[in-house]
Order: structure tokens, then sequence, then C-alpha cells
């Protein structure tokens, strides 16, 4: 089995990167074949170029590389903070330049871009781990969780992965270290139960 995980924060000492720590260990121990990218690490280019719009078009190595791993992975894992309602803008910028038409997702013949996709990723489920320093009540209340609707319909269903889990952790700003510990732990189980389930 393979596994994609992509984290996106800045901070190498984050509660995002604890998280993806340990989604790698559990991914470890049964024996995943696992494409881990740390995008702040690696110095992502998030800017998406007009020439690299194309379906056909030449892309770099990097993002070659990125879309050739997501289309043989059968587990995808995201990890970031909320920041406005959305991902990190690095993140975004691996959205556009990765899930490209032809990887991630292709229209019908005939179809210039209007009408339904069709969703090209094989992977069995999409997982999206975030962290936020927003009370649950006051981002169901006010902001409706905008990040639920990006994952899960705008991002995963329309590239074809229709089992969806997602978990944010908060208030990370203000935890203690036996919350984070136990938030770890709820990690831990998360994801061993999805990929026995599967």
């Amino acid at each position: 089995m393979n596994a994609s995980i992509i984290l996106a924060h800045p901070s190498q000492d984050s509660f995002n990167h604890a998280i993806a720590q340990t989604v790698l260990e559990c991914l470890q121990k049964e024996n995943f074949i696992i494409y881990f990218h740390d995008l702040y690490k690696e110095g992502f280019d998030p800017v998406l170029k007009s020439e690299e719009i194309p379906k056909y078009s030449i892309q770099s190595k990097i993002v070659e590389n990125y879309c050739s791993e997501l289309v043989l992975s059968d587990f995808i894992f995201i990890i970031h903070p909320n920041w406005w309602g959305q991902p990190p803008a690095i993140l975004k910028g691996w959205i556009d330049k990765v899930l490209r038409p032809g990887i991630a997702y292709e229209f019908q013949e005939g179809d210039n871009g209007e009408g339904v996709p069709i969703g090209l990723l094989k992977a069995k489920y999409g997982i999206v781990f975030n962290t936020s320093n927003t009370p649950e009540s006051r981002e169901m209340s006010i902001f409706g969780d905008p990040l639920n609707k990006l994952w899960k319909d705008c991002i995963f269903n329309f590239c074809g992965v229709s089992n969806f889990h997602r978990k944010m952790f908060g208030i990370v700003v203000t935890s203690t270290p036996k919350q984070r510990e136990d938030w770890l732990e709820e990690v831990k189980e998360t994801v061993n139960n999805i990929i026995i389930d599967k």
C-alpha cells in the first residue's frame, strides 16, 4: 500500500509536525510505501505560471514527482493549520499545480471544462488533520467550517476520492501537554482504524 503525507506548516516545532510524525510512524509500522513532503522545508514554489496551466504543458520535475506519487497513493494525508478558513498559501499552490487534469480529474470527451468532472485518483481515503485557535462553536456558527467543504467536496470528491475524514484540533495556542498528547493518540487511533478498515 502507498500513502502520501503532505504537511504545510512553517514551524518545525508546530503541533502540525507532531501530527505528521505520528501519521508517518503509524504507516511505517504497517510497511507502507510512504511519500512524505514537508512543503515549507522543501521550499515548494506555490506560484502557478500561465504556461503551466494547459493539460499537456511541461511541468517541473518536482511537480511531476508529486503527480506520480499521488496517482499511486491509496491514502492521502493532508496536515495544515486553519489560516483565515483556508490552507496556507503554499498548500493552495500545491493543489493548483499538482491536482491537474489528466492526473486528478478529467472531463468527458467533447467537454471543454464546463461539465461534471470525472475523478481519476485511486486513493481509498482522503484524511485531513487541521489545527486551529478558533473555538469550535465559533468556527461552526460564524464561519460554517469552510475547510470541510473545501477538502471534502471541492477537492477530494471532485478528484474521485469519496471516503473522507477530517479532524480539527484546537485550541492549540492554549493547549496543555496532556491535551496534545491525547490529540496525538486520537490521530494514531484514526489512522490505524482507517488503514485497517480499507
